[in-house]
């Protein structure tokens, strides 16, 4: 017997269906705009990573797990004309991007999203302008960056063997087309100045040494050789493949790498004398455009030239007076900075990293450990004497996003002289500096399943600010470990701090002045000898460096102090006043980062 629903039962029943339906519909169109979200993210990741085949190894453990053949991954040629190719596609991007109703989206992507937007915008500037680009930089380029690669290329089986000898084998290719970037810059008035160009010159031939080359003494071939050892001693290799293997390594070596590094050094001899003298962006056309665009790019700084110029100026000037103050109340410290003594306990780069790893722990969270509570590990390596030159002080290597735990710090003994030197070093690069950071980072990625996208979008004003921000506070680390036996420690590594914030901050300054305000040699030398400077080739050569690497400063001054000023604002609007403060603090940089500033600025009222 059937039973009919009265008037009131159908109007319920009907409600409840529309309820319903508009709770499915919502959920739906919710979740698919997510998926759809994440599947143009994880696209846009693996396009970013197969793009180099060495960025690729060096950010991916498992090549399987992304359904990826690294074999076929081929190094990028530039090709002539094809400039201005970046604009189109990052048109292309920003377009698919606006596509997306963020408000369909759950916090997580919505943030990514809008990450994701600003970074496209930002690089779509600094695009339009592509001549001024270097990727030959006597100090970051290609030549100087691509031996350091290739030392350090991860092989763990004969097959990753294979694809590196493949990569040796297109240098030549990928040489080639940085040459016809050189020449359509000289085409277009913004080559190189003879003095650059002298520089990687002499990079190109000293990088790839006949001598060592032919005696089998070049760095690239004992790091190889050792590499072979480890797989045969491992049994993936017989004693036969491993010669078989070192040979053909060596005749790459001399037969197409030192080639194409002669032949590199050849056609800049060529385009000597085409080029604009060594000078700042301002002094083109265009330049304070680029530099405005590149400055916002490299530091993630929303701030105006004026504003940065004026955060700068109070930050030169605070600390300044703190340096007079501290020296007046104590005139033997000047004598003692100048001797630099060595107060520390004595320690290797190994022990210091531990030391700091342990003594950041009240203050820094511990790193999101993995399911098996897998430990990290570092080793520290030493940068090749032929290398030193043109290499950082220091560098951290950065591992592969799914495989944290092992991690490399290279030491140049060059520039690390003294054992705050060192300590600081250390900081910058390992605890709480780079290592920490990017451990941080991929492991709570990892555990808030949070798409890998974000690995690939690079924010050097955090990154740098976040390490600038480490190095400067483990000069307080260094007093607690010195106090005991030196008293004085606190105010001599006070003034070893103060003095490479003014060091830094004034760099970052002249940076301006000279690319944005188009400052002349004469100009910085006249700021640097009121600061008490009076070698002239100390002065010729900061000059040299900034005017070839613009923006390079401020991405680590200008980030530290915006890491400072939202260090305030965080104070302002939780208190400081409890020892959880720095704690809370660093989890909202280190959970929300590596981001711009501006974005991180609206972020922090929510935290």
């Amino acid at each position: 017997m059937k039973r009919h629903l009265s008037f009131k039962q159908w109007a319920a029943a009907l409600l409840l269906f529309a309820g319903f339906s508009t709770a499915t519909f919502y959920f739906y169109q919710y979740n698919h705009a997510d998926a759809r979200f994440e599947r143009f993210a994880n696209a846009f990741f693996l396009e970013e990573l197969q793009a180099n085949p060495i960025n690729f190894h060096y950010s991916v453990d498992d090549p399987q797990t992304w359904q990826v053949d690294e074999s076929q991954l081929k190094l990028p040629v530039y090709q002539a004309g094809h400039a201005t190719d970046n604009v189109y596609a990052l048109s292309t991007l920003a377009d698919r991007l606006s596509s997306y109703d963020t408000d369909s989206l759950t916090a997580s992507n919505r943030y990514l999203h809008g990450l994701l937007s600003s970074y496209i915008d930002t690089a779509a500037h600094t695009a339009a302008y592509p001549y001024f680009a270097e990727p030959l930089s006597p100090s970051s380029g290609m030549p100087s960056e691509l031996p350091i690669l290739l030392a350090e290329y991860r092989i763990d089986c004969p097959e990753d063997v294979e694809l590196y000898l493949s990569i040796l084998n297109q240098i030549p290719a990928y040489f080639n087309g940085l040459i016809t970037f050189e020449q359509e810059k000289a085409a277009a008035g913004l080559f190189m100045s003879d003095a650059t160009a002298d520089k990687v010159i002499k990079q190109c031939t000293q990088l790839m040494n006949p001598e060592q080359l032919e005696n089998h003494t070049h760095f690239l071939e004992l790091t190889f050789a050792g590499k072979l050892q480890a797989l045969q001693d491992a049994g993936l290799i017989t004693g036969q493949e491993a010669d078989a293997f070192q040979s053909e390594h060596n005749r790459l070596l001399t037969t197409v790498v030192a080639p194409a590094y002669d032949r590199l050094a050849d056609e800049l001899t060529l385009l000597k004398g085409s080029g604009r003298e060594t000078c700042g962006l301002a002094r083109h056309e265009g330049g304070r455009e680029y530099y405005e665009a590149l400055l916002r790019m490299q530091t993630g700084s929303v701030r105006s030239i004026d504003e940065i110029k004026r955060l700068l100026y109070s930050d030169l000037q605070s600390n300044y007076q703190t340096l007079a103050s501290l020296l007046a109340d104590n005139p033997a410290l000047k004598e003692q900075f100048l001797a630099e003594p060595s107060l520390l306990p004595q320690m290797t780069p190994e022990e210091m990293l531990s030391c700091l790893e342990s003594m950041i722990r009240q203050d820094y969270p511990a790193i999101p450990t993995a399911p098996n509570d897998t430990l990290v590990r570092c080793t520290v390596k030493y940068v090749d004497d032929s290398l030193q030159p043109y290499t950082a002080p220091a560098f951290y290597m950065t591992p592969p996003m799914d495989n944290v735990w092992n991690n490399t710090v290279y030491i140049n003994t060059l520039d690390t002289q003294g054992d705050i030197s060192l300590f600081t070093t250390l900081a910058h690069e390992g605890y709480p500096g780079h290592l920490y950071q990017t451990l941080f980072s991929q492991q709570y990625w990892k555990k808030t399943d949070m798409t890998p996208l974000r690995s690939v979008l690079y924010y050097g004003g955090f990154v740098e600010g976040w390490a600038m921000y480490a190095e400067l506070s483990s000069y307080d680390y260094a007093a607690g470990l010195a106090q005991e036996q030196h008293p004085e420690a606190a105010d001599y590594y006070l003034l070893c701090r103060l003095d490479r914030q003014i060091q830094l901050c004034l760099y970052a300054l002249l940076d301006l002045f000279i690319h944005y305000d188009g400052a002349t040699l004469e100009d910085v030398c006249e700021v640097l000898s009121s600061f008490g400077s009076t070698n002239t080739r100390t002065m010729e050569a900061v000059y040299s460096y900034i005017a070839e690497e613009p923006c390079n400063y401020p991405k680590y001054y200008l980030g530290y102090l915006e890491i400072m000023e939202l260090k305030k604002q965080a104070a302002a609007l939780w208190g400081d006043n409890d020892t959880a403060f720095l704690y809370r603090f660093h989890c909202f940089l280190l959970e929300n980062g590596p981001a711009d500033f501006g974005t991180l600025a609206t972020l922090l009222p929510e935290y």
